[in-house]
């Protein structure tokens, strides 16, 4: 049995000194870190073998948090939010309070507010939002269970979750950008 407390602190320790953590989202098994330490997104790209002008998304606990790093969240935002069957990540305009190179260059950020219960809470412990990228090297595909990651992969980060990824979904989030002035485009269902 895995103590969770024991758990969700040791994690906290490793994204407080910018380590790269291989945990469950509420997804798939994914890689991810202080999404506020420019240092650790860099380390993390350089594991990931990724251009750094590739997006990556933010994870982030509820509305509130979400609120604080986003200028304007749009009022349709939270409509999508809460009519949505499956997770789903919106690309919001003007993110504020997170590192530059997690910026995309038309200054807009992947978030994603979590449902599932570990995830919600570890980021609720730690006071700011995840980075959230699938657990591969950059042009592999995703792998549905932590049997499927790639040994080197897991070699390279500081951490690995021993808690199990309990969500239902196994695949990537849906993707929505949703511009400042309410526009509404599906990037990935």
């Amino acid at each position: 049995m895995i103590d969770l407390k024991l758990e969700t602190e040791t994690i906290i320790t490793h994204l407080k000194r910018g380590g790269i953590i291989l945990y469950p989202t509420d997804t798939v098994w994914g890689l991810g870190c202080d999404a506020v330490n420019s240092d650790a997104i860099d380390k993390l790209n350089k594991i990931k073998q990724r251009g750094a002008d590739k997006s990556l998304i933010c994870l982030v606990s509820d509305f509130k948090m979400l609120q604080q790093y986003v200028e304007e969240v749009p009022e349709v935002a939270y409509d999508v939010l809460k009519y949505a069957k499956k997770p789903t990540t919106i690309i919001y305009d003007n993110p504020i309070r997170v590192a530059e190179n997690i910026i995309a260059s038309d200054n807009s950020l992947g978030i994603r507010v979590v449902r599932d219960p570990f995830v919600g809470k570890l980021i609720r412990k730690f006071k700011k939002p995840l980075v959230s990228t699938s657990a591969n090297f950059s042009g592999n595909p995703t792998p549905k269970t932590f049997e499927d990651i790639n040994p080197e992969l897991i070699k390279l980060v500081d951490y690995v979750c021993k808690t199990p990824l309990n969500s239902k979904h196994k695949k990537p989030s849906a993707i929505i950008k949703i511009g400042s002035d309410s526009t509404v485009k599906i990037i990935r269902k």
